[in-house]
């Protein structure tokens, strides 16, 4: 007997064509949920090199993507947090394209394919030159989490929780050590990302 391979549902929305100008925030995590870019003392995220090295591949994103800016962001223990806006459509983009989910050509997902891949570079040299914790399989999950920011109020309540992410740390769905103990996260998640 074998195992069927599951189909991954998609994320994104349907018909939504992300190569229009918008503001996205975006979350991104390690694999396995593997604490290996830093920690928090005292309410406050302390990147180790590499938490550096990924803060340091994102601010590189609007070198290498023209029409594209960043705005808020933090580097977590074992995640990412940050707002991209996008200016300008990208030009390989048919925006006649009815296709369900994200269009492969899109700015966003070309940002965060590189992102991923340039950071994951970092870290395999890191571990090769200078120690680092080796991963499993991956460095980063496959996927990403994003929103699109629809209006002002919503980007200033995104500001808002990545400035308060490290403080709240203990209270995380992506803490390990909150896991455990911690009953009600889906309850507490929902009132954050209720915009």
């Amino acid at each position: 007997m074998y195992e069927r391979k599951r189909k991954r549902k998609s994320i994104r929305l349907k018909a939504f064509d992300y190569s229009q100008s918008g503001l996205y925030f975006v979350t991104i995590c390690i694999n396995n949920h593997k604490c290996l870019l830093g920690q928090i003392m005292d309410d406050r995220m302390v990147l180790n090199e590499a938490g550096k090295a990924v803060e340091e591949w994102w601010l590189r994103i609007p070198q290498k993507f023209e029409g594209v800016e960043l705005d808020s962001n933090v580097v977590m223990p074992n995640h990412f947090h940050g707002v991209i806006v996008i200016v300008g459509a990208d030009q390989c983009v048919c925006p006649n394209m009815k296709k369900a989910g994200e269009h492969t050509g899109s700015p966003l997902h070309h940002v965060i394919q590189w992102f991923k891949t340039m950071t994951t570079n970092e870290y395999i040299k890191g571990v090769k030159e200078k120690g680092w914790k080796p991963f499993e399989k991956r460095f980063w999950q496959r996927n990403y989490y994003e929103h699109i920011i629809r209006n002002e109020r919503e980007l200033l309540k995104i500001r808002e929780y990545i400035l308060n992410n490290p403080p709240k740390w203990s209270l995380d769905r992506e803490n390990p050590e909150s896991r455990k103990y911690m009953q009600n996260h889906d309850v507490y998640w929902q009132g954050v990302y209720i915009l």
